[in-house]
């Protein structure tokens, strides 16, 4: 037998995940760093269909958003069928349902998003007039006020899907994210990696979560060492903006946070952290993009900083707000309800 460093007093641990390419590579990672931990535990995947993944034809945005991709899942859950669900956290709705937690937050992949076209080097090589896909909202304005001249068709389908109609000349150019494509191997297809002050990062964007039942000790206690505190504690603070724009996971809404380190403590030699957390706002046109920032010391131990974090959430959201952000989304959402 391996030795492992950790035990489990589970047998057996089901898996639910999506059939896409990206959600089983995702799901067969978790599985084999489970096992790896876990020599003498059964990891088994428990695979199915989602109504996201059903729907194709119409915008995420009039049909319901992300949370499509997660509900049959998370029934599993509820079910007993499966015992921890793999999710790409930028499909996680900002309130889980009662009952479920987001157990880990996973180090986090590369963020950005990736210019990919089979003529042009990068987003500012674009002829005027050229033909951009993506199926969120959020690169939709940052790229149209980076580019007015650009013309953004939807995009939906797993990355392969997307992929194929960009091959077969659907479009000049389409956006992906960075993490997804190196994750399925596909990281030959990036021109570029669009800098985050053009495009600023989705909220979990890059990131994996565990998602299991609240009261299953032994399944949070199983996952403790896939948790990535720093990462835990850079999501927290975009969800918590997130959260308090009442923003789904397909509205035009960024976040993106980072861990600085900073001067040198003189009385114990050790760095002091900050938490930097950038969001933005903006209109489906691209001609309104709101900006907000701010930094906060880290201070106290790891739930001490968790805290910090949600705060620093609310109060850029908070400053998004009085910047109009409300009058923004509220018009999004009104013209999802009459679509």
């Amino acid at each position: 037998m391996t030795t492992s460093a950790h035990t489990t007093s589970l047998k057996t641990l089901n898996i639910a995940t999506r059939k896409s390419p990206l959600a089983m590579w995702q799901a067969e990672h978790i599985k084999a760093r489970l096992e790896s931990l876990y020599p003498d535990l059964e990891v088994n995947l428990v695979t199915m269909v989602t109504q996201g993944d059903k729907i194709l034809d119409t915008p995420l945005a009039k049909i319901g958003g992300k949370g499509l991709f997660v509900k049959e899942l998370e029934q599993a859950l509820y079910d007993g069928r499966a015992d921890i669900a793999v999710h790409s956290l930028k499909d996680v709705p900002m309130v889980l349902p009662e009952g479920l937690i987001l157990g880990t937050y996973c180090k986090r992949e590369t963020p950005t998003d990736a210019f990919v076209s089979n003529t042009y080097d990068s987003l500012d090589a674009l002829p005027q007039g050229a033909v951009v896909g993506t199926a969120s909202l959020r690169r939709q304005c940052q790229i149209k006020a980076h580019r007015p001249d650009l013309i953004i068709k939807s995009l939906r389908g797993n990355v392969q899907t997307r992929l194929s109609k960009l091959d077969a000349g659907e479009y000049d150019a389409i956006i992906l994210a960075t993490s997804g494509l190196k994750r399925v191997e596909l990281s030959d297809r990036i021109k570029q990696e669009i800098d985050i002050d053009i495009s600023l990062p989705a909220v979990g964007q890059g990131a994996l979560a565990i998602e299991c039942r609240s009261d299953d000790d032994a399944v949070l206690s199983l996952l403790k060492p896939l948790n990535d505190g720093q990462a835990r504690i850079r999501l927290m603070a975009e969800r918590s903006l997130n959260r308090r724009l009442e923003g789904g996971c397909q509205v035009p809404i960024a976040a993106f946070a980072v861990i600085e380190k900073g001067a040198e403590n003189d009385d114990t030699g050790s760095h002091n952290k900050t938490l930097w957390l950038r969001g933005r706002v903006g209109s489906e046109d691209g001609t309104t993009l709101l900006k907000a920032d701010k930094r906060i010391a880290l201070m106290g131990n790891q739930a001490d900083r968790e805290a910090q974090a949600e705060q620093l959430g609310i109060d850029v959201a908070d400053e998004l707000l009085s910047l109009g952000a409300d009058g923004i989304l509220a018009t999004i959402y009104n013209n999802k309800d009459k679509a």
